[in-house]
């Protein structure tokens, strides 16, 4: 695991744990208990609760406690800023000073206590937000930001101050309803935003107040933003209360969002949940993908930053579009706000120029796009306006001239009208006016004649052209872009949100409730704080309905031969011990077994192999050898953020060489399951290769979809599951677990 918990609350230490099967505290959600029907079957909530965060955003009145309008004090330069947003959204402030009369000539109140009215939103300009907390309970305040440092972020000591914070915030909350942002946090929630843009929004979500201020300045390009939450170090309010909240907003288009850490996997999946729900495109940064950037995000906010590969999963599963640099997020949350569902996932690509089209289709294609060949009658009905010579299957080359008159107009409408494309791409390499200022203006005019996608990439390094800043920018239609990359990242993203939302179904809706019958079998075979051995871990496998091999397990030599008869020839041998995982390396299996003296011998053997490696054995397998099939990987590990997590990926001694696995976080449904199979490198061999088969998708479609359940009834008792290798047999013939590892907790 990367990174450093500095005593984060985690979703373990968060959440209700399930004292046996069927037996579900509601956990608190806020210091509210969750109804049991809100709960899955390992008690988690189903469903993300939305803060009314409205008097945060949009308060009535405000007070600033610390407030100081003394010259040269850093607390007087934020009095003064909050004093100019109460009064650009209509909020009365009131300052708070123990020992002032009057700040920037308002009159001050000594304590909360003496507040005249009941206050919406309290900010605290104290180096110890602590003591306070409790009289903004007193005094039904709704809500409350810490700016102050030297919590989490610095260390353990830092950690046990916003932990004690963060207990003093909840046991507010449950009286009076109190809402923490911060500690760590800024201003940023209470900047200038422009009033004067029109169409959807974007909503910014950042730990890293510095980290948003390349959204914030789309406002400069003409691109609405609506709310800035700075998180900061999320004793309470996190990043997936303002997701959950701005999705509900009808002015959001899109969400931004930079995160350095999850304060809580399940309560992040839920807010993405209610986002894809109502088609509201997240788009995020999560910083942590190498040990490094983990390491620093979890000094700069004190979160738990999670393995990246279940990070990046998670987001997956749930339409998350995760990109990677600040650049990236906000033209892509641009595009999404503003562009409308595509009518097809076509992509054409337009220039004035063969090696700028070649060039830019190149790099789409290789990122997934689709440029379909234009029909022979469209090509035909561009040739009246372009040349014969010049290539217009797509990409469209103009070969230049007709860009200036009346005829690029004509091809731009001919090509939107085409009813495979869906999006128009034309990158502009560099300003040529007149010529550039006329295609710019066309592009502009045919955007909005269109409920076609419009994209143009300017890449001129200077951005001061007429053509740049008042025609394109100027347009609401027009998603302009200045490099290939980001326009071809943020293009990708709209079609891939496209298809999500249209045929997504919440796998919260859909999560078991109750245990099943499998449940108590299951965990009568569990050994709390030990590894089981192959035998048992196989029957743990059988509780659930995972089919395993015919064998037996037996203690003599004599006993194996009557086992193997029983079992049927020809049959593998397998020393079966707690604590062996890697039996092939110790030379602790024995294959292909054709007779009663083999089988002997192979006792014998195996048993001095473990006498002399010290192995610990309950006996010997005596299995029915499964060939004929694709070895795959089938497995269960804890992860610290979202719980368990069910990955999947091709078997054999050579899993860790391989490493070609697929992983998701529980629930998901059957389509999830076989797009996990797909996402594998080595998928192509399901499907059959040199004369063998296809294998049967159906069967470890199912094994998977098992031990999912397997990893939700049994959480709190099962550690870790291994299947490998689960031998996946010919299309009909099912799946076999020939090996298992279960680790109890």
């Amino acid at each position: 695991m990367l990174g450093s918990t500095h005593g984060t609350l985690t979703t373990d230490s968060r959440r209700a744990r399930v004292i046996a099967c069927g037996e579900q505290p509601a956990p608190a959600v806020h210091g509210r208990p969750a109804a049991t029907d809100d709960l899955d079957v390992s008690g988690r909530p189903l469903y993300a609760g939305v803060p009314d965060l409205d008097r945060f955003f949009r308060p009535e009145s405000v007070a600033v406690v610390g407030a100081s309008d003394a010259e040269g004090r850093p607390n007087t330069g934020i009095t003064r800023q909050l004093l100019a947003w109460a009064e650009r959204v209509g909020a009365r402030l009131h300052p708070v000073h123990p020992t002032r009369e009057s700040v920037f000539g308002l009159p001050c109140v000594p304590s909360v206590a003496d507040l005249p009215e009941q206050v919406d939103l309290a900010v605290l300009l104290l180096s110890d937000p602590l003591p306070v907390i409790e009289q903004l309970a007193e005094s039904k305040v709704r809500f409350a930001v810490a700016f102050a440092s030297g919590f989490a972020e610095t260390g353990t000591v830092g950690a046990a101050a916003q932990a004690r914070l963060a207990d003093a915030v909840q046991r507010s909350g449950i009286r009076s309803g109190l809402r923490l942002l911060g500690p760590n946090t800024n201003l940023n929630a209470f900047e200038k935003f422009r009033d004067d843009l029109a169409g959807p929004a974007i909503a910014l979500i950042t730990q890293s107040g510095h980290q948003g201020r390349p959204v914030f300045t789309l406002q400069e390009l003409g691109i609405r933003v609506s709310h800035w939450a700075p998180t900061g170090n999320e004793a309470d309010l996190e990043s997936a209360d303002f997701i959950s909240y701005f999705s509900e907003q009808p002015e959001v288009g899109a969400i931004a969002c930079y995160v350095e850490g999850l304060k809580d996997g399940r309560s992040f999946l839920l807010a993405a949940d209610r986002a894809a729900r109502r088609g509201v495109p997240v788009v995020a940064v999560k910083v942590g993908r190498t040990e490094t950037g983990a390491r620093t995000a979890a000094s700069h906010t004190g979160k738990l930053t999670g393995a990246d590969a279940v990070v990046d999963a998670a987001m997956r599963q749930y339409g998350v579009v995760r990109v990677d640099g600040l650049d990236e997020l906000q033209d892509t949350a641009a595009l999404l706000a503003r562009a409308r569902p595509p009518s097809a996932d076509g992509v054409a690509v337009y220039s004035i120029s063969g090696g700028t089209g070649a060039h830019f289709s190149d790099l789409a294609t290789q990122a997934g796009l689709h440029l379909p060949p234009l029909s022979a009658a469209k090509q035909a009905e561009l040739h009246q306006w372009i040349p014969e010579y010049l290539d217009v299957t797509n990409p469209i080359d103009n070969g230049g001239h007709p860009v200036g008159d009346w005829r690029g107009r004509r091809i731009i409408d001919a090509i939107l009208a085409d009813p495979a494309v869906g999006v128009l791409i034309c990158p502009i390499t560099g300003p040529f006016p007149p010529m550039s200022d006329r295609l710019a203006q066309d592009l502009v005019d045919a955007a909005e004649q269109t409920d076609k996608l419009v994209c143009v990439v300017w890449g001129s390094p200077v951005g001061t052209e007429p053509a740049y800043r008042d025609t394109l920018l100027g347009s609401s239609r027009v998603a302009t872009f200045r490099t290939f990359a980001n326009c071809i990242t943020a293009v990708r993203a709209h079609l891939e949100h496209a298809r999500f939302t249209a045929s997504y179904r919440s796998p919260f809706d859909e999560a078991p409730r109750t245990p099943s019958p499998s449940c108590r079998k299951a965990r009568a075979l569990m050994r709390p704080g030990s590894t089981l051995s192959e035998h048992a871990a196989k029957q743990l496998l059988r509780a659930y309905g995972i089919r395993v091999p015919r064998e037996q397990l037996v203690t003599s030599a004599a006993a194996s031969v009557r086992a193997a008869g029983l079992v049927g020839y020809p049959v593998v041998m397998k020393a079966s011990g707690a604590r062996l995982a890697h039996k092939t390396e110790l030379g602790l299996v024995k294959i292909g077994l054709t007779s009663a003296s083999q089988v002997r011998d192979a006792y014998r053997e195996l048993t001095d192999i473990a006498r002399y490696e010290d192995v610990s054995l309950d006996g010997v397998l005596v299995c029915q050898m499964v060939e004929r099939g694709v070895e795959m990987v089938v497995g269960v590990t804890h992860d610290d953020l979202f719980g368990p997590t069910v990955t999947v990926g091709l078997g054999g001694v050579l899993v860790e060489v391989l490493q070609d696995t697929a992983v998701r976080v529980p629930p998901f449904g059957e389509e999830q399951a076989r797009s996990m199979l797909d996402e594998l490198r080595g998928r192509a061999l399901l499907d059959g290769v040199r004369g063998r088969a296809p294998a049967d998708l159906d069967a470890l479609v199912e094994v998977v979809m098992r031990v999912q359940r397997m990893a939700l009834e049994l959480d709190t008792e099962l550690s870790e599951l291994d299947i490998n290798p689960l031998m996946v047999l010919p299309r009909g013939q099912g799946a076999v677990a020939l090996d298992a590892l279960a680790s109890c907790r």
